[in-house]
């Protein structure tokens, strides 16, 4: 009787490490958010890391959105819509602070623990695993977006730029821009070597930060390229908190959020897994 009664049990018991094995998820409870704590105490004593990463997309804001917003006064986006040039760079600024502080802790950060720092060496000593790790770390650089984000759009909401009660929703849109970039940044920076490598995290940044319809409508694009400015993240980041802050709501912004979402759940499955080869091998 004891057998026969265990023995439906193991196709189910087969099938729960199949997907264990699929998922980042630990196959338990979870152990990631002590990670996340531990950033947390970490970052106690290095508070002007934090305050600085915002500060560029700020200072855009001030000398673009706000200095050159004189000179060329109201832009008219996709949607038709005429708004004042500050109006119309602000989300997408916005969206830049999410992905900078995303980015930034989800590659140079990791990438000093895994190689040099050999933190995740010592995380394996204690009851954390690989999978553990990805998800403990995507975590924080969530965390750190949404600080880059508040912070911003408080900011954004102090000289006169967000004038919509969708804005609200933009927080959410920004945590999920640094999902996207933070998972799949994460995945990338398991293939570095050495610091020189960053160059290639650079390389791409920088032009999309520059080109995803950040600070001209995508109509100024011609025709070939736009395709290629649409399929960039950053664009995707930059329509959805530009339809949120100008109240340009509609299904549409639906794409954007299952284009972000897809690209941070497949960024954190492949960023597990490669962790996984590189501190179980």
């Amino acid at each position: 009787m004891t057998s026969a009664a265990q023995a439906p049990a193991a196709p189910t018991k087969g099938l729960a490490s199949r997907v264990a094995r699929i998922l980042p998820m630990p196959a338990g409870a979870g152990m990631a958010r002590i990670l996340v704590e531990r950033n947390i105490m970490s970052y106690r004593h290095a508070w002007v890391a934090l305050v600085t990463g915002f500060a560029e997309p700020v200072f855009y804001l001030f000398s673009l959105g706000i200095g050159l917003g004189s000179l060329v006064k109201v832009v008219t986006t996709d949607s038709g819509q005429t708004v004042p040039y500050a109006y119309f760079v602000a989300p997408a600024l916005l969206a830049a602070s999410a992905m900078n502080g995303a980015v930034f802790d989800s590659t140079f950060n990791v990438f000093f623990k895994l190689k040099f720092a050999k933190l995740y060496d010592s995380v394996l000593a204690t009851p954390l695993g690989p999978r553990d790790v990805a998800l403990g770390e995507i975590s924080w650089s969530l965390i750190r977006g949404a600080l880059y984000a508040t912070a911003f759009l408080v900011v954004a909401w102090l000289v006169g730029t967000v004038h919509s009660w969708w804005a609200l929703l933009a927080l959410p849109a920004a945590t999920l821009i640094g999902f996207a970039f933070s998972a799949v940044g994460m995945f990338g920076t398991t293939f570095m070597r050495s610091w020189v490598d960053f160059d290639y995290v650079t390389l791409a940044i920088q032009p999309m930060f520059l080109f995803s319809a950040t600070f001209f409508p995508l109509s100024t694009y011609p025709g070939a390229v736009q395709w290629f400015v649409q399929a960039m993240p950053l664009y995707q980041g930059v329509a959805l908190e530009r339809g949120l802050m100008l109240g340009e709501v509609g299904p549409g912004l639906l794409v954007h959020v299952a284009y972000l979402a897809v690209l941070g759940l497949l960024g954190l499955v492949a960023a597990a897994r490669r962790l996984e080869r590189l501190l179980l091998s």
